[in-house]
Order: structure tokens, then C-alpha cells, then sequence
């Protein structure tokens, strides 16, 4: 399986710089190729993350952006806030109490790019082929079935409580096909489907944008849909998005060759001036560390207390200065933007003699452990290297020996994803933005076995888990609350920091939004 957000599912091109829930202003600058006005192309660089335009097949980020624009999904987010789901083609939706049953009703009029109605049964189809097709995208929908109960309302039915399903709905990847269109080019519902060649050619949904041409190695262009039925119309005719490494980046924008920069670091981004703005704020994306629990990997790390002497020898303010203005400290591991996370006054607070007490306690006298993480790999601007100095250097003061081991990135997995690491330095982000997808952190969950925390370990915390992930309610989000501060206590994991990102843009474009699913919405972007 590829490697993905959070290293888990998500496939990763590299360099990857992920995006973040941040609000911002851009755009439009200068050479006559492209402007705010008058119907010419939006120029947006970004480094591709992109292997297809499928949404059936689509997990990576720059197809996400994408698939955004081309693909309407069921319900959608406003903006930055992804703390409520929104519709989109269902006009409503109602989760059942027992949360296995969600209705949604189907707004009328919508209509694909060729004019034809949007219907239940192309509801039925996309949902259906995402998750029979097993591909990258397909866990969203496990254990789903869709059901057309009539003409205008569609019921997607759990196997199991699903309180979440509202906040996956919005992804990109569950974008609404032209089912008739996909099935007459070879689509289908499982492995059968042979439609990937045609939705790289050509586009069949009903979003504001229509595909003119697509090249996972170098530009993607849209065009805007001329029979979008939405009541806001894309101000940009032509959008035209390029695979441009961010010190290019820096320097088309600069020149108004573009009109947005995704991917630039903080030093890029300082100072650029060129008529540009910077906006800032928190991603999305939680680096940690694990301290590996199982002892046949680290005698020293297995112990509890060496975890929380780690957590308590970290200078997290420091680790903000790597991050950039705008980055903010993991109070716990869901990240600030999302339901149910910790508020930055439950975070942990570096505490040098509270770490030597928890070592002396555990009879751990001048411990030395070995650090892995990815040397080749940027998120968010911030290599892992200089993080991972820096807790070097805090653990030094502690009175903890913190040997690096920086690897190629596939290598550093191999070892991560077999629980090898007696120490690792990792990243999650979220495949949908909501609390439970961060249950693989409990003991037996996906992130929990590779630190050696397997089920059994913490009764109490897995019984934690599994209640909350049947819970219905915004209840729900008191129990990751309190779940999040047992890990903090008594967990093999420390949260560090969410990294700024940071967009620059020329200065008359508007309405731009950071979304940590899908980056930005560019039929959002307008003009002044």
C-alpha cells in the first residue's frame, strides 16, 4: 500500500507539502497570460502530488484540489470551518440515532456538464464504484451500503455505527460522476472498471470546472463549466495549475507569472515582497514522536516513564520556531482545527526536572535510544532534520542520549510500519476531518501497533475508543477530549507541533480558503 496521510493511506509524490486549514487572500498579477479579469487564466503553482483525475481512483493531494473542482460531492464544508458539514447536491441529510442509517435528500435542478439531470442513480453508482473499485480511496466507504429509496433521496446504510460518515461525505474523491458518461467509457462498480483512461481526457461532473487537459507530470488545465447550475459562477474562465518546485514558485510569483504559491518555507516566504501577501496559520498535518512500548525493540522506551520524561524534556516553544510564524503546539493529536480537540492550555509544558524525577523513578539511568525519521521528505516546509536536532538537543538536558538515524523516506517506513523504531519522528494528517480518525492512535489501533502499544496494553483507553467511535452526538467530542488527555498521561506518543503553511499570492484576487481535505476551493477564488 502506497504511503499516505499520516503515512498510512494517503499515495505521496515527492517533495509533498500538504495543505492546511487557513484563511487567505490572493491572487492576479501580471504578464497577459493570465488575470482577474476579463475571463483569462488563473495561474496556481503547486509541487504535484498527482497520479490521476479519477475521483473513483484520486487519494493524492494536488487531485484532491482538483477533483474539488471538477466533482460536486453530497455535502461539502464552508471554507476553513470543517467543524459542520454543509449541502451540496443532497439539500439535507439526517443521521439515524442509532447512527447506521444517513438520508440524504437530493437537491433538484443540479445538472452535469452535459446537461444532464444529476440523479439517485448516479448517486448510487459513484459512491458504489469508489468502494468496490479497492482502490486508495475505497476505506472511506467500508462497510457502506447505498441505497436509491426514491427518485430524490439516497440512504447510505452502515454495518456499524458511523457518526463520521457526515464529515467524509465532503471528500473529493466521493465526488458524483455522470453515471450513463462513465458507464458508456468503460465504467463499472469493481474491478471490471476500465474508465480511468477517459476521466484523465475529460471530466463527467457537474462542478463549477470541466477538464481541458491533464498531465500528472506537468499542468493540468480547467476551463470553466458552462452549464454549472450553481447560483455563484467561476470568475476565472481558464485555471491553469503547474508542477513548479517552490523556488520557482517564488520567483514566477514574484514576477505575476503566477498568481498563486502553495508550496514556499517559511524562509522563501519571508520578505518577498513584489507586490505579494502571506497568510498564515496551523496546518492540518501533527508531527509526534513514539516511544516503541514493546520490550523484544527497547527495553528503555517500553517503559512508561520514559515516555513521559520525553514529554516532559521537550522545548515545544522552541519546536514553533522551526515551524514558522503561524504554527501552533499539538496539544494532543487531534489537530486544533477539528472537533474534539484539546485547547492549547491542556497542552504539556516542557518541565526539565519533572523529566529527571520520571527517569530517576524508573531506575533509568543515562538512557540512550536511537531516533528514525525521513531524511528526504517536507511537510509543510519544515524538514525533519532540524526538528529532529532539536529534540536532540532538549533530550541532552534531560539527561536522555538521542542517537539520529535519518533514512530515505521508504526506507524509514519499512522499519515504522514493521514496529521496529525504538524511537520515531512521523506526521498525521487526516484522511477526513473528524476526531475518530485519530482511534489508530489507541492501544491495537493502526499507530498504536507500530509503537509496540498493542490491544490489551490499556483496557481503560481501549474501552475509551471503542465506546466513542458508536457514540452519536456532539457528546462525542468531550470523549475524544478526555481520551487525547490520557494519551498525553500515560500514552507512548508525544505531539509536537502543527506546522505553519503558508499561501502567497499577488494582490487582487479573493475569497481564498485553506481546507486541510482539499487545499483551497478554486472556483471560490474572485477578484477585486
Amino acid at each position: 500500500m502506497p504511503i499516505t496521510r499520516g503515512a498510512t493511506r494517503r499515495a505521496v509524490a515527492l517533495p509533498l507539502l500538504l495543505a492546511s486549514a487557513v484563511g487567505l487572500a490572493a491572487c492576479s498579477g501580471g504578464d497577459g497570460s493570465s488575470s482577474s479579469a476579463g475571463g483569462k487564466a488563473l495561474v496556481v503553482d503547486t509541487s504535484f502530488n498527482l497520479k490521476t483525475a479519477d475521483p473513483g481512483r484520486m487519494y493524492e493531494q494536488t487531485g484532491l484540489l482538483i477533483d474539488r473542482a471538477l466533482y460536486d460531492t453530497l455535502l461539502t464544508f464552508q471554507g476553513s470551518d470543517v467543524s459542520k458539514p454543509v449541502p451540496a447536491l443532497a439539500e439535507s441529510y439526517e443521521l439515524s440515532k442509532d447512527g447506521k442509517k444517513l438520508t440524504l435528500k437530493l437537491r433538484q435542478g443540479a445538472v452535469f456538464s452535459d446537461g444532464s439531470p444529476v440523479t439517485a442513480d448516479d448517486v448510487v453508482f459513484s459512491l458504489n464504484r469508489v468502494r468496490d473499485l479497492k482502490g486508495n480511496p475505497s476505506f472511506l466507504l467500508d462497510g457502506v451500503k447505498v441505497e436509491k429509496t426514491d427518485a430524490t433521496t439516497v440512504t447510505l446504510v452502515s454495518a456499524k455505527p458511523n457518526p463520521s460518515l457526515p464529515f467524509v461525505l465532503p471528500n473529493p474523491a466521493l465526488g458524483i460522476v455522470n453515471s450513463k458518461v462513465v458507464q458508456a467509457n468503460g465504467g463499472a462498480a469493481g474491478p471490471a472498471d476500465k474508465a480511468e483512461a477517459y476521466l484523465n481526457k475529460q471530466s463527467a461532473g457537474s462542478g463549477p470546472y470541466v477538464l481541458e487537459s491533464f498531465n500528472a507530470a506537468t499542468q493540468v488545465v480547467l476551463k470553466a463549466n458552462d452549464k454549472y447550475w450553481g447560483a455563484t459562477k467561476p470568475t476565472y474562465k481558464k485555471v491553469v495549475l503547474r508542477n513548479v518546485q517552490s523556488q520557482t514558485q517564488k520567483l514566477n510569483v514574484q514576477r505575476g507569472d503566477s498568481q498563486v504559491a502553495v508550496d514556499l518555507t517559511a524562509d522563501q516566504a519571508q520578505g518577498i515582497g513584489g507586490g505579494t501577501q502571506t497568510t498564515k496559520g496551523a496546518s492540518a498535518n501533527v508531527f509526534f514522536l513514539l516511544t516503541n512500548r514493546n520490550p523484544a525493540v527497547s527495553k528503555t522506551t517500553s517503559n512508561p516513564k520514559f515516555a513521559e520524561a520525553v514529554r516532559k524534556g521537550v522545548d515545544y516553544a522552541g519546536l514553533l520556531e522551526l515551524g514558522g510564524a503561524g504554527s501552533v503546539q499539538a496539544a494532543g493529536i487531534v489537530p486544533s482545527m477539528i472537533n474534539g480537540a484539546l485547547t492549547a492550555d491542556q497542552a504539556p509544558k516542557r518541565d526539565v526536572a519533572g523529566a529527571k524525577a520520571a527517569l530517576a523513578s524508573a531506575g533509568i539511568a543515562n538512557p540512550r535510544v536511537k531516533l528514525e525519521y525521513p531524511s528526504d521528505f517536507t511537510l509543510n516546509g519544515l524538514s525533519f532534520q532540524p526538528l529532529a536536532e532539536r529534540v536532540q538537543a532538549n533530550l541532552k538536558e534531560v539527561g536522555i542520549t538521542v542517537d539520529l538515524a535519518p533514512a530515505p523516506i521508504a526506507t524509514a517506513l519499512e522499519s515504522y510500519r514493521d514496529g521496529k523504531e525504538e524511537m520515531g519522528l512521523w506526521w498525521w494528517s487526516p484522511d477526513y476531518p473528524d476526531a475518530s480518525n485519530y482511534l489508530a492512535f489507541v492501544p491495537g489501533g493502526l499507530i498504536g501497533e507500530r509503537s509496540g502499544w498493542k490491544k490489551g496494553a490499556d483496557k481503560e483507553l481501549e474501552d475509551a475508543g471503542a465506546k466513542v467511535a458508536t457514540t452519536v452526538g456532539d457528546d462525542r467530542f468531550a470523549q475524544y477530549r478526555q481520551i487525547q488527555s490520557q494519551l498525553n498521561a500515560r500514552g507512548p506518543f508525544v505531539q509536537l507541533l502543527q506546522p505553519s503553511q503558508r499561501f502567497v499570492t499577488a494582490g487582487s484576487v479573493t475569497g481564498m480558503a485553506g481546507n486541510p481535505v482539499w487545499t483551497f476551493d478554486i472556483a471560490a477564488l474572485g477578484s477585486k
